[in-house]
């Protein structure tokens, strides 16, 4: 085997034969380590006699339903896109104490509930500890198929596999295993990389599927090479603050399923518990009688989630207006900000203005804009919005309210919690199968008396909430 010196991004994996200040690839500085890259040109051709199938006609694939196993955890399989798939390669990522390792133990002890076979590879804790853990999560001495072993060598692990055969295995984490045949250090990027890889080849040869738990970096994402997301199937990141009791799982890759999904969780003395109903929580304790607070109800998948935003606007005594956004888009509060400015004649240039969405949950859906606008409003003149009343729209640079996708889902979760008036477009409003009064006047729905009430620009929104209030 040759030996040579390279240069690495610990950021994104580009190589340089030197040094060099500046990565080109995701122009992060001073991020080059240098590493004693071994060439395994013999373990290359070990890892190629794996592969013997021949090339075949699509029209001879015979295609089997792949069979799922269910975690027994609702929203964990939900976000898995219906359960885990045999031979699939998962990558949970999230801050430390966030609950990646309990819902990895959790899942280990749900499955081995089952008569499946799991191998727990714990690199940076004892089994002792491990053993204290998983009793405290639910594992009982009947459950005898659950194995934990402390171990870090990969080429032992993958001895283990081959040994035990278990259907999961769930390595925690990837930064501390190693690849004997590789000199640089764990969590490096060659590590990083070469692991992974061949992880995810004996994943898909001998069908066994494989969590792989990662540690993130300050800005949060994956710590190691990008090309750690790219060869695994599914990538769930856990979110929210670790000192919350709310945890929101959500996958940004998956190959087997919507990328859209999420889960919510909730940390309990017995680990993370499921929330059934996540608007209800999230509303819980909305205080009424406030300016700025308004309900908007969002798409996660084919999920709608009722969440609170609140606005505070006050005086600003810098001289220089601060914009701050907590769960929202930042470049789209400061773009209506404008148009509330420009459209609506409201001064705001000499006003802090502070966004945020109550619960730990990140908008992106665009639904959210009308809200948003609306509650910064009401914020500015310190006046009411009524408690029951749910807001939804697109707002556009003239000011108009623009249609949203999936408005009746939206609507039904909002009837759900006793919501009794709803502003939406009036494009949404014509295309609803409700059934209507005659005229112009409000529609109601007749079983659960909603009023759904139809705009066409932002001034017309913050009008007729203002005047119900």
């Amino acid at each position: 085997m040759k030996t040579k010196t390279v240069f690495s991004c610990q950021n994104c994996g580009y190589q340089s034969p030197k040094w060099i200040g500046r990565c080109p690839d995701c122009n992060s500085w001073n991020s080059f380590v240098e590493e004693d890259y071994i060439a395994p040109s013999s373990k290359t051709k070990e890892r190629i006699s794996l592969y013997k199938d021949e090339p075949v006609l699509l029209r001879d694939v015979e295609v089997k339903e792949g069979i799922r196993l269910k975690t027994n955890i609702l929203e964990l399989d939900r976000v898995l896109g219906g359960g885990i798939v045999e031979g699939s390669v998962v990558l949970i990522g999230g801050d430390p104490g966030i609950g990646k390792s309990t819902i990895s133990l959790q899942v280990s002890n749900n499955l081995t509930r089952q008569g499946h076979t799991v191998l727990y590879v714990s690199g940076e804790e004892s089994v002792a500890k491990t053993k204290l853990r998983a009793k405290r999560l639910g594992a009982s001495r009947e459950e005898g198929n659950l194995y934990i072993v402390n171990q870090t060598d990969l080429s032992l692990i993958i001895e283990y596999i081959k040994k035990i055969k278990p259907a999961v295995v769930i390595i925690d984490s990837i930064q501390v295993i190693f690849e004997p045949t590789i000199s640089s250090s764990p969590g490096s990027v060659s590590q990083v990389r070469e692991c992974s890889g061949i992880l995810t080849q004996l994943a898909k040869t001998s069908g066994t599927s494989i969590f792989i738990i990662g540690h993130v970096t300050k800005e949060g994402t994956i710590a190691g090479p990008r090309v750690l997301e790219h060869v695994v199937d599914t990538v769930l990141y856990f979110e929210g603050d670790r000192f919350s009791v709310y945890r929101i799982l959500r996958a940004v890759k998956n190959r087997f399923g919507s990328t859209n999904e999420i889960g919510v969780f909730q940390m309990g003395t017995g680990g993370l518990e499921e929330v059934k109903n996540p608007s209800e929580i999230f509303l819980a304790e909305r205080s009424k009688g406030i300016s700025g607070s308004i309900v908007v109800s969002i798409l996660e998948g084919s999920r709608p989630l009722l969440v609170e935003i609140q606005s505070l606007v006050s005086k600003s005594s810098f001289g220089y207006a601060r914009r701050r956004a907590q769960g929202f888009d930042y470049n789209r509060l400061t773009l209506l900000v404008a148009v509330l400015e420009k459209r609506l004649g409201l001064h705001l240039e000499a006003e802090d203005i502070f966004v945020n969405v109550v619960g730990g949950i990140k908008i992106e859906d665009p639904a959210a804009d009308l809200a948003v606008a609306m509650s910064i409003a009401s914020a500015f003149r310190e006046q009411l919005l009524l408690s029951d009343m749910l807001v939804l729209g697109e707002v556009g640079l003239g000011g108009e309210v623009r249609s949203i996708s999936q408005a009746l889902s939206r609507i039904k979760e909002a009837e759900k919690l006793g919501f009794k008036h709803c502003i939406l477009p009036r494009s949404n409003y014509k295309s609803l199968d409700y059934p209507a009064i005659a005229g112009s006047r409000p529609m109601r729905d007749k079983k659960n008396d909603i009023e759904l009430i139809p705009v066409s620009t932002l001034k017309e929104s913050l009008d007729i909430a203002l005047a119900k209030a």
